[in-house]
């Protein structure tokens, strides 16, 4: 009878960065510093606050939007823990519903600022 060897590779623990890309410079700050941490860093990967030709067209764009948000919440459900990034403590509509829909799959979150008042920052 042969033995197998079964090797255990951990791998770093993967985080979502979650929060309005009006706020694109601090999302890449966090990416840099949840890098450098170890962690797999799972962002959005378009600023539509930008212009651009992928995006130009208003149909075009709503229906954009739509897709990169479901692509978006596939990656809470690929992370261990989500970081919101939220400058100032502002955290707007999408965000809160990613949020709300991370904390339905039971996911840890974090919060780069205290939450502004009225805001729930719970994790």
């Amino acid at each position: 009878m042969s033995r197998q060897t079964v090797t255990t590779v951990s791998r770093p623990p993967i985080v979502v960065l979650c929060g309005s890309t009006r706020h694109w410079d601090a999302l890449d700050e966090a990416n840099l510093y949840e890098t450098a941490a170890g962690r797999i860093v799972l962002a959005p990967g378009c600023n539509m606050k930008q212009p651009h030709p992928l995006w130009q067209d208003p149909d075009r764009a709503d229906r954009l939007k739509q897709q990169l948000d479901e692509l978006h919440r596939r990656k809470i459900d690929l992370a261990d823990e989500v970081l919101i990034v939220n400058p100032g403590g502002y955290i707007g509509d999408s965000t809160r519903s990613e949020i709300d829909y991370a904390r339905s799959l039971g996911k840890p979150i974090r919060y780069t600022h205290p939450a502004q008042a009225g805001e729930d920052a719970r994790g």
